[in-house]
């Protein structure tokens, strides 16, 4: 065993691998201050994602490779892969501590350093969690944006997915909190600000009234006025109140680009799955969207190869992409999971859940080229998120040479587009 030494760490001393989700990249960042507070050094810190089992597998693999590189370094492994799967990273051998999602973001969670099995691994309840306390951040290093988590948890029980097992029930952060936090970053020179969560456009239904989404974000807007970028994490389509949506195609400050969790685009696979959208409903949205706000770029999850899903299902999927004017693409080939429902029904052969997710991969890869397309010969303002590379308002990423007030954009590698000085 490798228990982690309980004096000053420096930050070097301290390394923290965020697998997965943006919500994983704003707990890893509250996680180091934690682990600051508790004065945890010599430590490598494994965030997991569970969303799937190639997530889970990759999990394993930064584990692996951590305790290579890091011999003398206490491995603990934390996120929702350990609070769904704690047993299956207690048995590895290079791991030290196995905590769940509660106990990571406390000084008295990462401080408890002990040999016992007991100590080794603390998970508890995560459905016992019914709060969500402000997690105050300065900003996330590195970065050009920080990530704000305004909820956690999600009370839908889509067929496919195992995320509630990690992240318990929904709940959200006070307005209050949340305005205060955006405040701090934005006053410490933050220039983008991204609102997180589980299931981002639940927020508010556990508090007071029951406020939406859009109330939040209008309060956000009007209350930090030197905010310049206010983006959103995924978004159920049915779920976006209706003054969310105008939020979003009339306030300049708020990025134009949304990412919709979408999953399917086929009404009996979306049935099955538990999704509260039909493919009409979604296709709506989006093309009510671009009328509104033709410069927005949008998003979506969905998922290749979920059971009893035929050919003519698949190809309502594929044809998703066009039909709902949708440039950026996260493609998941299916995989059970445990508590999932959709994991004790009939499964596909591996190889054909595989094909069927690379054929989409193939069609967003053409939907993406087409958004990029578009761009060639334009300028535009764009976010330097490191050295080389930037990211415009509505996502697009940009290679550059240097930093510049503004970019033309001369070409593109079926990527990101290629930004020479305005």
């Amino acid at each position: 065993m490798h228990p982690a030494a309980l004096a000053p760490a420096a930050d070097d001393d301290l390394e923290i691998v965020t697998l997965g989700c943006r919500l994983n990249a704003a707990e890893s960042e509250a996680m180091r201050l934690a682990a600051r507070e508790a004065a945890l050094s010599n430590a490598v810190i494994v965030n997991t994602c569970a969303v799937t089992a190639e997530a889970v597998r990759q999990a394993r693999q930064t584990i692996r490779r951590a305790r290579r590189e890091r011999p003398d370094a206490a491995i603990i492994v934390t996120g929702c892969a350990a609070q769904i799967e704690p047993e299956t990273f207690a048995a590895m051998p290079e791991v030290d501590r196995v905590l769940g999602n509660a106990e990571k973001l406390t000084a008295a969670g990462l401080s408890k350093a002990g040999p016992s099995n007991e100590e080794r691994v603390r998970v508890g309840d995560i459905f016992a969690e019914t709060t969500l306390a402000p997690r105050v951040i300065e900003g996330i290093a590195g970065r050009t944006r920080a990530y704000v988590q305004v909820q956690n948890g999600c009370d839908h029980r889509c067929t496919f997915c195992t995320i509630p097992y990690g992240r318990g029930n929904s709940r959200s952060a006070p307005a209050g909190d949340v305005i205060a936090q955006v405040r701090r970053l934005v006053e410490n020179g933050c220039p983008e600000i991204v609102l997180t969560g589980v299931d981002l456009t639940s927020w508010g239904a556990d508090l007071p009234g029951q406020p939406a989404l859009g109330n939040l974000v209008g309060r956000i807007l009007r209350l930090v006025p030197d905010l310049r970028s206010l983006r959103l994490s995924s978004l159920d389509a049915i779920e976006m109140d209706a003054e969310l949506f105008r939020l979003c195609t009339e306030e300049e400050r708020i990025a134009p680009h949304l990412h919709l969790s979408l999953q399917h685009g086929a009404d009996l696979i979306l049935k099955r799955m538990k999704r509260r959208h039909s493919r009409a409903e979604a296709i709506a949205l989006c093309a009510r969207l671009k009328a509104a706000r033709p410069d927005i770029a949008l998003g979506a999850d969905l998922i290749a190869g979920f059971p009893t899903e035929t050919e003519e299902h698949f190809s309502d999927c594929l044809s998703l992409i066009d039909e709902a004017q949708l440039s950026f693409l996260h493609i998941f080939p299916f995989s059970p999971r445990p508590h999932a429902p959709a994991a004790r029904m009939p499964q596909h052969p591996p190889a054909l859940v595989k094909e069927r997710a690379a054929r989409l991969r193939a069609k967003g890869e053409e939907a993406l080229r087409r958004h990029l397309d578009a761009w060639i010969g334009r300028e535009s303002a764009a976010l330097v998120e490191r050295p080389g590379f930037a990211r415009l308002p509505d996502f697009t990423g940009v290679k550059i040479a240097r930093d510049t007030p503004r970019f033309r954009f001369t070409g593109h590698d079926g990527a990101n587009l290629i930004g020479a000085p305005a």
